[in-house]
């Protein structure tokens, strides 16, 4: 038996040591879970490495995930993925610093031809996920 029908970790396994563990305990907490996780693995921010290190120094961020990874192991902890879609945080949230604003048309433009491969090679994206 459930308590809630509905359980949201948003922004949250990317701070957590242990998220297999986590989501493991999390799965029977309610009937349906929504995640939102940070996409920060792109080709840019791995060339570019800064990213990687601000987000670990300035928020706590110990892992990276793909939508690829992130969707993988909501699966392997024992979620069916219902639905999913992308969030733009760096076209949507302002004051993202210079570079951020400088990729924001390419990121648009590249997104609306293809939107995986948009965050696949640009990042600025993270990924709402709906489980069961």
């Amino acid at each position: 038996m459930t308590c809630t029908d509905i359980v949201m970790a948003i922004d949250v396994l990317e701070h957590v040591e242990d998220y297999f563990g986590f989501l493991r305990r999390l799965r029977v907490m309610g009937d349906y879970k929504i995640f939102h996780i940070p996409l920060e693995l792109s080709v840019q921010t791995v060339l570019r490495s800064s990213p990687i290190i601000k987000g670990r120094k300035t928020w706590g961020h110990i892992h990276y995930f793909t939508k690829e990874t992130a969707l993988e192991t909501l699966k392997d902890t024992g979620y069916k993925v219902i639905d999913y879609f992308y969030t733009g945080h760096s076209l949507e949230l302002p004051n993202r610093g210079l570079t951020a604003s400088l990729l924001k048309i390419p990121r648009k433009l590249m997104f609306l031809i293809n939107s995986d491969l948009a965050v696949r090679m640009l990042g600025g994206w993270s990924l709402l996920v709906l489980t069961q």
